[in-house]
């Protein structure tokens, strides 16, 4: 069984929370932890906002509170009448998240049977323990360098699976690849994409992310690989053009990784259609066809290229 860094949060914050409650002599201390619980979250800026709506939602259910139980009573209807009132202002005030967290201080007021200023003091004492002992605790995240790295890594790998298999089918005519590694680069990108994202709210500040912006790179390469894959299956004939592209192909699978750059490449495509344009028109419907979706692989590996040279980070 693996315990996460949420749920060791949760079990040190939560009994931290209630000890200094007590410390203070708070009624109600356990609430403490209660709100601890709530707030710890998986990044900073989620952390964040959780507490700042929760204890937004905290100030204005003591308001209402004192607005709704001294005019109305203490009574189970008062308690309806002023969730119908503080629910809606919640909402109003896009603080949704404090509803559950600031039910408990509403519960505390309703069973104290008068609210007076220690009341007040008290229920504001808890809040400030319970949220800012889960501040605390999420101003540290573990780095996801490593397992952004790994990602990478993996992707890359099969970007160059995938790039030799093309060349292979365009030489050979080959078709014994099963193609495991699209669906798995698939998964790979979309698990990529999300732990970067979490690197980033783990931040906190606004700017160029190294990772998110690769992984969202790669996203649309491997798109367009897909796209390739129906195009190089109608080609049922070797060529020398498909001879000539299945090499680039080599080539470019040998240079999937940080430290290259694309502008190469595009100059090699350039220099292939300027070759291809010198060749004798095709004889057939099949040659036609066959030279018509290698045109097309050649547009489409080129937007891929492009696709890497607008990345700001040097990676084929």
């Amino acid at each position: 069984m693996k315990i996460g860094y949420r749920t060791l949060k949760t079990a040190i914050g939560t009994p931290v929370a209630i000890w200094i409650a007590q410390l203070l002599s708070l009624t109600n201390f356990a609430s403490a932890g209660i709100l601890t619980i709530l707030c710890i979250q998986n990044t900073r800026k989620r952390s964040m906002e959780s507490a700042t709506s929760r204890f937004a939602a905290c100030m204005l259910a003591m308001v209402f509170s004192f607005v709704v139980f001294e005019t109305a009573g203490y009574n189970p209807i008062a308690i309806g009448l002023m969730l119908l009132l503080f629910i809606p202002a919640t909402v109003r005030l896009n603080i949704t998240q404090g509803i559950v967290t600031s039910s408990v201080i509403i519960l505390h007021l309703y069973g104290s049977n008068n609210i007076n200023w220690s009341t007040i003091l008290n229920e504001f004492l808890l809040i400030v323990v319970g949220i800012g002992v889960a501040l605390l605790l999420n101003l540290y995240m573990p780095s996801l360098e490593g397992k952004l790295k790994e990602k990478q890594h993996k992707i890359e790998g099969n970007f160059r699976t995938i790039l030799r298999e093309i060349a292979s089918f365009l030489r050979t005519g080959d078709q014994q690849w099963s193609g495991q590694e699209l669906t798995a680069t698939a998964d790979l990108l979309d698990e990529a994409k999300a732990l970067a994202y979490q690197d980033v709210e783990n931040r906190m500040t606004k700017g160029h992310h190294e990772y998110y912006h690769y992984f969202q790179m790669r996203k649309k390469q491997f798109e367009l690989l897909e796209r390739m894959l129906p195009l190089i299956s109608r080609i049922h004939q070797t060529t020398e053009e498909a001879q000539v592209i299945a090499e680039f192909f080599d080539e470019l699978s040998e240079n999937v990784h940080p430290g290259n750059t694309a502008v190469l490449f595009l100059q090699q495509i350039k220099d292939m259609r300027a070759e291809f344009e010198k060749t004798e028109l095709p004889q057939s419907r099949e040659e036609f066809e066959a030279r018509a979706s290698l045109y097309t692989l050649l547009n489409e590996i080129e937007q891929y290229l492009i696709i890497k040279r607008l990345f700001k980070k040097s990676d084929v």
